[in-house]
């Protein structure tokens, strides 16, 4: 080959090596375009392809595009998808009326009833769990008696001190014939440097991987979901990992993380096993159909229940609109316990607005947050709520990961969902709506304790914060959609 020749070679190599990484860009832009529901999510990667070859369309296909809906829709019509409503008649009962006293949030049981697929269930009992000292000894209980299964899904399963005395319970359980069923989070057990996974081989429980990370277009869907279910009859639900950070006393200020959690028992239970199985369905390929997965579940409390399974694989932004739902719904009072407030435009807009009707509003963030650039993206967003009458307290260490609203003393929203993008429009995530006075004055008197120790931010203080932290909040604030 002449000189000539191989220069002619290099060229159309390098040529054919450009028309390639234009028609990426140019395939990313379309697809923006075309399936883009959020503007500025649009924006933010049609910008990356054009202005970044090879990196921002390879960077698009991986984290930008939502397989997870078109798997869904593909499951739905080829049948594959469980559908245990079908399988188990009580698991679908008809939604249970709101009595008289909780008329005045008719019309937010309206939007719901529209965007779940679960009911309203009456006649539950919900045991608020404040921190890793009362929640785990409660669960490990509730795994040591446990009959015939255990299902147990958390985003993250730490191999620690508490994730070790999970791991001798659920291998005990195994040993006594009971079946035990264990999701965690692909990603979320990277936050693990020895994990139970690990500690579980060999034990006979069947723990499996919720979209494993060598599954790459998946990498930024993640199960945010913390539930066990034992026997049927018995559910724990609410914003807590399994690890020992959760225990305040133990671990200390610096690694303390303070949460919620919750015993539930009656017919709601019966929604969140499914919820669990359609999980595993998802996971394993396996039909779960035993009857004895379903029990009988009699009323045994006050407290009108509903689950909501939220995730990229529905259409509806089922949580985001329920939220939004019931500030507009509010008549007095929203409190709003999140260790991740992001908000987007259309979510300020409604606690503003909810403000300007005279609802008061408060919020109670953490004040020293585990992920830095999602506190300054935060602050970013005080000088506007405060403005407009919105509460917003921080509270001091150890860190806040509760998650938590109160509406009208009435209605809660409790879980595994933050108050941010994520949340809302990427992480499956597990909530419970609960209509109960007595529960929701329970919970009151938890926030109105943690408000009693909290500081409240002002204008004074968001308007003397040095011109670089402004700009540096500023700027995390335009990356809020990926936080």
């Amino acid at each position: 080959m002449t000189w000539r020749d191989k220069t002619i070679l290099d060229d159309l190599t390098l040529l054919v090596l450009l028309g390639l990484a234009v028609a990426a860009a140019i395939w990313a832009v379309m697809h923006a375009l075309l399936h883009k529901r959020d503007p500025r999510s649009a924006l933010v990667w049609v910008s990356l392809s054009i202005t970044i070859p090879v990196l921002g369309p390879l960077s698009y296909w991986l984290l930008g595009i939502n397989r997870i809906t078109r798997r869904a829709h593909h499951w739905h019509k080829s049948g594959r998808r469980l559908d245990l409503n079908e399988l188990f008649p009580q698991s679908q009962a008809q939604s249970s009326l709101l009595p008289d006293t909780y008329q005045g949030l008719h019309n937010l049981e309206v939007l719901t009833d529209r965007v779940v697929r679960t009911r309203n269930h009456a006649g539950n009992r919900l045991i608020p769990l404040i921190n890793g000292e009362e929640a785990y000894p409660a669960m490990l209980a509730a795994i040591k008696q446990a009959n015939h299964s255990i299902h147990l899904c958390s985003y993250i399963f730490d191999g620690d001190k508490i994730g070790d005395r999970f791991v001798q319970a659920l291998t005990a359980a195994v040993q006594r014939g009971v079946t035990v069923r264990v999701i965690v989070d692909a990603m979320g057990e990277r936050y693990s440097s020895v994990t139970a996974r690990a500690a579980l081989k060999g034990s006979g429980v069947d723990i499996r991987h919720y979209l494993p990370l060598y599954k790459g277009p998946f990498i930024n869907l993640r199960n945010h979901r913390k539930l066990l279910v034992v026997d049927g009859e018995l559910a724990f639900t609410g914003g807590m990992n399994i690890r020992s950070n959760h225990c305040v006393v133990t671990a200390g200020p610096l690694h303390a993380a303070s949460d919620l959690h919750f015993q539930v028992q009656g017919p709601v239970v019966g929604d969140l096993q499914r919820i669990f199985l359609e999980d595993w369905y998802f996971v394993s390929g396996e039909r779960l159909d035993d009857p004895r997965y379903f029990p009988a579940l009699t009323p045994c409390g006050t407290a009108l229940a509903r689950a909501i399974a939220d995730g990229p694989d529905r259409e509806f932004r089922k949580l985001e609109w329920i939220v939004m739902g019931a500030l507009s719904t509010a008549k007095q009072r929203v409190c709003i316990m999140t260790p991740y407030f992001i908000p987007d435009r259309p979510m300020v807009t409604a606690l503003i607005t909810a403000a300007l009707q005279g609802v008061q509003i408060t919020l109670i963030l953490p004040q020293r947050n585990n992920l830095p650039f999602v506190a300054w993206a935060s602050r970013a967003t005080y000088w506007e709520l405060i403005k407009n009458g919105i509460h917003i307290l921080e509270q001091p260490p150890p860190f806040a990961h509760t998650k938590l609203m109160l509406v009208d003393e009435i209605w809660t929203l409790i879980g595994s969902a933050n108050l941010d993008t994520r949340s809302f429009r990427l992480n499956f995530e597990l909530n419970l709506a609960v209509y109960d006075r007595d529960v929701t004055a329970n919970l009151n008197r938890h926030f109105e304790s943690i408000l009693a120790v909290s500081h409240t931010m002002s204008l004074q203080e968001m308007d003397a914060r040095p011109l670089p932290i402004k700009l540096r909040d500023g700027a995390a604030r335009l990356f809020s959609p990926y936080l």
